[in-house]
């Protein structure tokens, strides 16, 4: 990093002293032609002439120097020097713009602006294989997220495929990484680093800039799993332990775990989704809400005491606090979620 610090200094200070050297032409090239004339032309007519003889332009000359040598001579070498002066100054620029990545860093301009615009969206932090997946499913799902990771090649290779993803590079246990990705306008977390004990650090980080936010957090040692909770996590994923318990259903319930991954395939893109019902709703029977739709099943309801209610029948007293789950496409979701919003007006 130091080096392509110096290495830009050098560039940009190079591009200093080639745009004063062309100045510095100009100048005497005003200054030659009002001398070498005598004064017989304007301070500006010898700009002038200074100008179209460094750009080439080839307009007629300003100044007669049909029987003034010395004034051909100075315009020969005022040619030469602003000629090698402006190729140069292009040179010097084109590098500029290569070394310093100009296109780059207006991009990561634009990211930023969008990242800030950003509402109810989830923060990836570590962009591995299985960050990588959650960042599939999440946008397949219609769900915005920003995703963080210390490899930026990792996040650039993803980013052509995805040419929408919202990404910063960084460590994201550090604090100003998680307020760039605008964590209080996030509606959840992932600290799923290959390491446990950075996603200990990311779990205490989040909670501490944000203590509502929900946090689900990636754990391989099972020893490890206590500590995340305390931290703040809201929920603890062991890979080992969740793939031998998928592995375990592959053998046992076979048509239930094909019938969950064809859900999961589907171009439908359907999934086993979860609606809360909003701060503000009046209590009313789920079956008044006539909640059918082609993009929809509704599934079962879960109340605020943790108790569930499986296919709910249409007395079923729905109140707010309480969470519906239905399997939906992303369509099917927002009808759902729209609908509810549509009953506080």
């Amino acid at each position: 990093m130091a080096g392509i610090a110096a290495q830009t200094g050098y560039i940009f200070r190079l591009l200093h002293w080639a745009l004063g050297a062309l100045v510095a032409v100009h100048v005497i090239g005003t200054i030659g032609y009002h001398i070498l004339t005598e004064g017989q032309y304007s301070w500006f007519d010898c700009f002038y002439m200074t100008f179209i003889t460094v750009a080439t332009i080839g307009f007629g000359e300003i100044i007669d120097m049909t029987s003034n040598q010395p004034a051909r001579v100075f315009t020969v070498i005022i040619g030469i020097l602003g000629a090698g002066n402006l190729s140069l100054l292009f040179s010097v620029v084109t590098v500029a713009l290569l070394e310093t990545d100009l296109n780059g860093t207006l991009r990561r301009k634009r990211m930023e602006k969008a990242i800030r615009k950003l509402k109810g969206h989830y923060i990836l932090c570590g962009f591995g294989r299985v960050g990588r997946n959650i960042a599939h499913e999440l946008h397949t799902t219609g769900r915005h997220f920003v995703a963080i990771d210390e490899d930026l090649q990792r996040l650039e290779e993803f980013r052509e495929k995805h040419p929408g993803l919202l990404y910063l590079h960084g460590d994201a246990s550090d604090d100003d990484v998680l307020l760039a990705a605008d964590i209080e306008d996030a509606r959840g977390v992932f600290a799923i680093t290959g390491d446990d004990s950075r996603n200990l650090m990311i779990v205490i980080t989040a909670k501490q800039l944000k203590p509502t936010v929900r946090v689900v957090a990636r754990c391989h040692e099972t020893r490890n799993i206590e500590k995340m909770r305390k931290a703040g996590a809201d929920a603890i994923v062991s890979p080992d332990f969740t793939g031998g318990m998928r592995i375990a259903s592959a053998m046992i319930r076979p048509h239930v775990v094909s019938f969950l991954d064809e859900m999961l395939k589907s171009e439908k893109d359907l999934r086993i989704e979860e609606i809360p019902i909003p701060a503000g709703f009046i209590p009313k029977p789920i079956g008044s809400l006539r909640l059918r739709s082609a993009h929809y099943v509704l599934l079962a309801a879960r109340e605020r005491n943790g108790n569930w209610q499986f296919n709910p029948d249409k007395d079923f007293l729905l109140k707010p606090g309480f969470t519906l789950i239905a399997m939906a496409s992303p369509v099917g979701r927002q009808e759902i979620e729209q609908h509810l919003l549509d009953m506080l007006a």
